[in-house]
């Protein structure tokens, strides 16, 4: 599944989005609410006010208070106001969303992308996909722990370089 094509926006709408890309993941600043796909819409009421709709990457995920605290701080210091906040579930997040540029981000910053979608075999017998080391580009790469720094996140060692690395888990 795909990000939902983005509707043709005003221009007032695009300033918002711009203006959005400020916003950052308090768990990997390097990337945006943009980056992540978590920002659904955003525009402008006729009444002045702003709604900005987002979808967390799951339900719970106990970063989506400090990111709707920051679009309204963001928007507020641009001169909006008031900001009302929606957070929808469905259709559910997917690490599909995840942009080419968060993607470049995350390996950058030492943490591993998730794996796109794939043909193998071993996902049938829930095997382990092949995660490429962030440090040196080996997939000779075992999973540690299904849990890593956050519930996004496994912890990964790389066989070739021996440095450990978070995985963002596909979901």
């Amino acid at each position: 599944m795909s990000m939902p094509a983005r509707e043709a926006r005003s221009p007032e709408a695009e300033r918002l989005w711009q203006i959005l890309e400020e916003v950052v993941d308090p768990e990997i600043p390097v990337l945006t609410i943009g980056d992540l796909g978590l920002l659904r819409d955003a525009r402008v009421d006729a009444d002045g006010a702003v709604t900005v709709t987002i979808t967390p990457t799951y339900s719970g995920c106990p970063a989506m208070d400090m990111i709707e605290h920051e679009i309204k701080r963001v928007l507020g210091e641009h001169g909006y106001g008031p900001v009302a906040v929606e957070t929808v579930l469905h259709p559910a997040w997917t690490t599909d969303w995840l942009s080419e540029a968060g993607r470049e981000k995350l390996r950058a910053y030492g943490i591993a992308p998730p794996v796109r979608g794939t043909a193998s075999k071993r996902a049938l017998f829930g095997d382990e996909p092949e995660v490429a080391c962030p440090h040196c580009g080996s997939k000779d790469t075992e999973q540690v722990s299904q849990f890593g720094s956050t519930a996004c996140k496994a912890l990964w060692r790389c066989r070739a370089c021996l440095e450990p690395f978070d995985y963002f888990k596909c979901i």
